[in-house]
């Protein structure tokens, strides 16, 4: 079993880099965790959205440089990747793109990747399970093979209405194999129901359905995605700031229920350019909290 290391907190930072990041002068990927130290914050996703597209050498030299920051990273795997595609092909790629984003995080010694779990289209959402499960297990069988097993493949829950992967079908995909994390990313959760979890009582419900299917501590030290999002019919619309308060979810319940469960996950902020400001005030927020419980 694939242990946990031990954190006494929960990890706040950004996804990419901020407009104020390249405002103050910041030019590489190299000044990021010097940044991140600068602003309190112990976390970075790096993106590979794109495409995986970082060297070997540069991983290595940017996981080096984390290190000595005490940044923990992670990295989130191409938007296209299809692990519930209809075509094999499509989902024989998949599994490639992760071994790539696998490869990255194994220089940059990230320990967790996250992975979009697939779309339903025209076939109905338990097919697409089964299809996104069966390149799972693929994945994670080449994983293994290619030397990956240590890094976690963290399936990411989705915010428009006809993609695979909400919240009960992440924990399904997380069964697959017990070093599997869930991203909960509560701005899709929230926007994919139209708006059914923006309370404390709601997000309880999640944090209850993953103690009870995957344990304690995998709920303990689950991954996290965080911004306001607007939403259609359809579901996702657009990432927004903290600061634009008209669109949910609220983070107060979120860093209440972490708190007083004693949750230390990795919280990855997606806010639209002030993703680093966003995640000092949600850090903020919880230090703010976790101070009253003690």
């Amino acid at each position: 079993m694939l242990e946990f290391k031990s954190e006494s907190f929960a990890q706040f930072g950004p996804a990419g880099n901020s407009d104020d990041f390249f405002e103050e002068g910041n030019k590489s990927v190299y000044d990021v965790p010097k940044w991140l130290e600068k602003n309190g914050l112990s976390a970075y996703e790096y993106q590979c959205g794109h495409g995986v597209r970082i060297s070997d050498d540069s991983a290595k030299d940017l996981g080096d440089i984390a290190e000595g920051k005490h940044i923990r990273l992670s990295i989130h795997a191409p938007y296209y990747i299809s692990l519930s595609s209809v075509e094999e092909a499509k989902r024989d790629k998949s599994i490639e793109y992760i071994l790539q984003t696998l490869r990255a995080a194994k220089y940059m010694s990230a320990d967790r990747i996250v992975v979009h779990s697939g779309s339903c289209g025209k076939i109905t959402r338990i097919e697409a399970l089964k299809l996104a499960s069966d390149t799972l297990r693929r994945a994670v069988k080449a994983a293994d093979e290619n030397g990956y097993g240590n890094i976690r493949i963290c399936p990411e829950t989705m915010g428009k209405v006809n993609q695979l992967g909400n919240v009960e079908e992440v924990i399904k995909l997380c069964q697959i194999d017990e070093r599997f994390l869930p991203t909960l990313d509560f701005g899709h959760i929230n926007a994919q129901s139209l708006g059914k979890y923006n309370t404390k009582e709601s997000i309880k419900s999640i944090f209850d359905l993953i103690e009870n299917k995957l344990g304690y501590e995998r709920a303990k030290n689950f991954h996290a995605h965080y911004s306001r999002i607007e939403y259609t019919r359809a579901g996702e619309k657009k990432h927004h700031t903290m600061a634009e308060t008209e669109y949910e979810p609220d983070f107060e319940p979120i860093a209440e229920l972490i708190a007083e469960r004693n949750y230390t996950p990795r919280i990855i902020c997606e806010s639209a350019g002030t993703q680093t400001k966003d995640a000092c005030s949600m850090q903020k927020i919880y230090k703010e909290l976790i101070n009253k419980i003690d």
